[in-house]
């Protein structure tokens, strides 16, 4: 009879068990480079990290046992030790990417990121100079290769699956159950929560893999306690109610623009900061005349996109995910109610501008959900003046916007702008010349240059403030601005560095240029467009009109979530099951592209147009005719064109990342 070549029972035991706390100890050392990059102690030393270890012990066993989860699947394999390598690869890269984002933008890394992948890697030349971008590359490249190399060369378990699956499933089961009986006492002693009131604060209590499987795992809105037919039946009728008892005489032939300003606060609000000239002198100007006043935001130095998302469609974000951008999940595919809709009911055109890439949080695709006429993209302008970190420069908004309100002289408009010139990240060593404000006197001596390079940036947009009032100023057109931070600047201040004490406090500005009553009245961003309607007498939509006429009655918060809920995942009760609203037929530009002449100059051949920018790239028969943009009247070609007449040229806008946005294919 043949020997069996199979150890005795006790033999695999003790080696299944020797191989599980090896892979413990590989979990517990993946783990610790993980926080200690999620606490920043490289760069602001262990004491953060200290406190979460000593603080919350089984919140880190928790994330120690999901890294080792992670790692337990390759005991099944005969590659394990690929398996190991690249999952730990995948831990400490994602620990590294978080410690980079949150140096830069003080919010952390979450699966959100991953879906704007495009995004962030379009931006990233504003964070890191070429050379350390090719560096990153060659790294990435390298490391890629390694792990090919591993693959295809390295060791592999000489024993049989019969030998491997018993004891691979042993320490699965075992693993799954000490996780499952942690977490339980995590929750039990308060050291773990799914409420995330503040991310940041979220990743520094209960760690990084967590805290990542959170954002990933929880998605969407919970169904509410309580929500059925009935009770939506009942909400609706009591919103109607309200509507009727208050009726107001709509002012439907103001132009109305909202000016989401990117990173903008006051720099008073900065405790211990000393200037040598006010940074925000037209600001503060508009403050003494205007209604005006504190706006809580769902976002901290990024997340430009929530703010965004809660200002035009009255949905707070903060009952999505945590971390979750609805941009990038639900307006993708389906349209909701928004301030956009409701003065396009009024008889507005509506129209969405930004200084940046059209595809950036994927405006491009939910503009249309949300009710916007046309978009006039970066890609749609004259070239725009950048600053040092490569943002574009907030004066070339300043045409834009009076392009858009002149296009539609029959009709009032509604113009949402995003602004991006005061984005971070901020540079630490001194970049700017000849500062218009220096900073006389910081908080923290370490962010003097930071500090000073944004306030510089704060009084060109406030320059641009200043201009676009007194052109407002003199239009005949009735005219409503409205000014407001997205969120503070990423420049590592913390609550007790703000006057307001909050790191979710911006401000907003209601101007008009007819007289509308100054007020003072303390909003978040989700009520900030139902305010300004409520301010035109105009009560349409029903976000709007809850927002209008509840939100100081009890039940108010459990009601939006019914709302955001019914409207997004549930039976649409409050519309009749049925999307209330169809998406527009955006147009990408305000004003067609077109070529009127093809002519010599010298030894080039020139195109005079109308509404070219950088952007704009010339085709003959479908091949591109390698182009220069001159002005936004003027493009010229390095070739030859022969018998071509301009009839026969098509100018196309494409993207830096060759993504053709119009004319549409």
């Amino acid at each position: 009879m043949p020997t069996s070549t199979r150890p005795p029972r006790g033999q695999a035991l003790a080696a299944g068990g020797r191989t599980l706390l090896r892979l413990a100890l590989l979990a517990l050392g993946n783990t610790l480079v993980v926080e200690l990059f999620n606490h920043k102690a490289f760069t602001d030393g262990p004491g953060s990290f200290w406190t979460f270890l000593t603080g919350a012990p089984l919140a880190f066993a928790v994330d120690v046992l999901l890294v080792l989860a992670s790692l337990i699947p390759g005991l099944f394999l005969r590659r394990r030790v690929f398996w190991y390598t690249l999952i730990s690869t995948v831990w400490l890269a994602a620990g590294a990417v978080n410690g980079f984002i949150l140096l830069n933008r003080m919010t952390p890394f979450t699966m959100a990121d991953i879906t704007v992948l495009n995004s962030g890697l379009d931006t990233l030349p504003n964070y890191l100079s070429k050379g350390a971008i090719v560096l990153l590359a060659l790294g990435v490249a390298a490391l890629a290769a390694g792990l090919v190399l591993l693959f295809w060369r390295g060791p592999r378990c000489p024993q049989p699956w019969g030998a491997r699956w018993r004891p691979a499933l042993a320490s699965l089961v075992l693993c799954a159950a000490v996780l499952g009986g942690t977490w339980a006492l995590a929750f039990r002693t308060d050291q773990l929560s799914t409420v995330f009131s503040n991310l940041a604060y979220a990743y520094e209590d209960y760690g990084f893999p967590y805290c990542f499987f959170q954002t990933w795992l929880n998605r969407g809105i919970r169904r509410p306690f309580n929500y059925g037919r009935t009770v939506m039946t009942n909400l609706g009728d009591k919103i109607e109610a309200a509507r009727a008892e208050a009726p107001a005489e709509p002012l439907s032939d103001a132009n109305v623009i909202f000016i989401q300003l990117e990173s903008f606060i006051d720099p008073e609000e900065i405790r211990g900061l000393e200037l040598s000239r006010d940074a925000v002198p037209n600001w503060h100007a508009l403050k003494e005349t205007s209604s005006s006043g504190v706006l809580t935001v769902p976002v901290v130095g990024a997340g430009t996109a929530n703010t965004e998302c809660e200002v035009l469609t009255g949905m707070s974000t903060r009952l999505f995910g945590p971390g979750e951008y609805p941009y990038e999940t639900c307006l993708q595919d389906q349209t909701v109610e928004s301030i956009a809709y409701l003065l396009q009911k009024q008889g507005c055109a509506t129209h969405a501008i930004h200084n940046h890439a059209a595809t950036f949080y994927n405006r491009d695709r939910v503009y249309p959900h949300l009710g916007f006429d046309d978009f006039i993209p970066l890609e749609y302008m004259p070239a725009a003046g950048t600053t040092p970190q490569n943002w574009a420069k907030d004066a070339v908004l300043e045409g834009q916007i009076r392009k858009a309100l002149d296009a539609t002289p029959d009709q009032p408009d509604f113009v949402f702008t995003v602004t991006v010139q005061d984005h971070g990240k901020y540079p630490d060593e001194p970049v700017l010349t000849d500062p218009a404000v220096t900073v006389t006197a910081c908080p923290e001596e370490d962010r003097r240059w930071a500090t000073e390079y944004y306030v510089n940036q704060l009084y060109e947009t406030d320059a641009f403030i200043g201009r676009l009032v007194e052109d407002l100023e003199q239009r005949e057109e009735k005219t409503v601005l409205v000014l407001y931070g997205d969120h503070q600047p990423a420049l590592g201040l913390e609550s007790g560095d703000m006057a307001g004490d909050s790191l979710f406090y911006t401000e907003y500005i209601l101007w008009s240029n007819f007289g509308l009553e100054q007020r003072q009245e303390d909003l978040t961003s989700y009520q900030l467009s139902a305010y300004v309607l409520h301010r035109l007498g105009i009560t349409d939509g029903i976000l709007g009109a809850f927002h209008q006429f509840f939100r100081e009655e009890p039940g108010y918060l459990s009601n939006l979530r019914r709302i955001q809920y019914d409207t997004l995942y549930g039976r649409r009760y409050l519309t009749g099951g049925q999307a209330p609203y169809a998406p527009t037929e955006i147009e990408m530009g305000v004003e067609p592209i077109t070529v009127t002449d093809l002519y010599r100059s010298g030894e080039v051949w020139c195109i005079a147009g109308e509404n070219f920018s950088p952007y704009c790239r010339v085709y003959a028969d479908g091949e591109e005719l390698e182009t220069v943009y001159l002005s936004s009247a003027l493009l010229c070609l390095k070739q030859d064109p022969g018998e071509l007449r301009p009839a026969d040229l098509e100018i196309r806008v494409v993207d830096q990342d060759g993504t053709r946005l119009s004319p549409e294919e």
